[in-house]
């Protein structure tokens, strides 16, 4: 993706937006949301999985890459959840996908400090992140209203 800025002579500059991918892995009707541990000022803030898409690598390969590396899990990519949506400093947009996990994989918090099974009715019950917000608002409709089934603890919740 590529936009316009104007540079000190009024001419055209061209710059890339970095694109950052999300995973929005659900299962039996409830996403998986991450802590962040870091930098300190998002850290307890909450987040779907993932990262940067690498020079030459496609967006759905740097997901699963991704999903590998934060949560040790392998993946099947599905469709986009939501739209794009311009991180706060301009020069990144975010683009969050469906994910299912492959062959009983369990995810693994590598590089967050928590993790949390959420159905529909519990998506406020978490501090989302501002450019996953967006993305919470579109994916409530894909999720199980109610949460009467219990899932296997995703790992450590970030709660005492």
């Amino acid at each position: 993706m590529r936009t316009e800025r104007a540079s000190g002579g009024g001419q055209s500059g061209r710059r890339d937006l970095k694109v950052i991918v999300g995973a929005a892995i659900i299962r039996d009707g409830r996403v998986l949301a991450c802590a962040r541990s870091a930098p300190p000022e998002v850290a307890g803030m909450w987040e779907f999985p993932g990262g940067k898409v690498e020079p030459g690598e496609s967006e759905t390969a740097a997901l699963a890459r991704e999903c590998a590396e934060e949560l040790a899990v392998r993946v099947e990519i599905g469709e986009r959840v939501g739209r794009n949506v311009r991180m706060a400093h301009g020069r990144s947009v975010l683009k969050v996908y469906a994910a299912r996990l492959l062959h009983g994989d369990q995810p693994q918090a590598l590089e967050h400090s928590g993790m949390r099974w959420l159905c529909a009715d519990e998506l406020d019950s978490v501090t989302w992140l501002p450019a996953d917000v967006p993305i919470v608002a579109a994916l409530r409709p894909l999720l199980t209203a109610g949460c009467s089934t219990a899932l296997p603890d995703a790992g450590t919740d970030g709660r005492p």
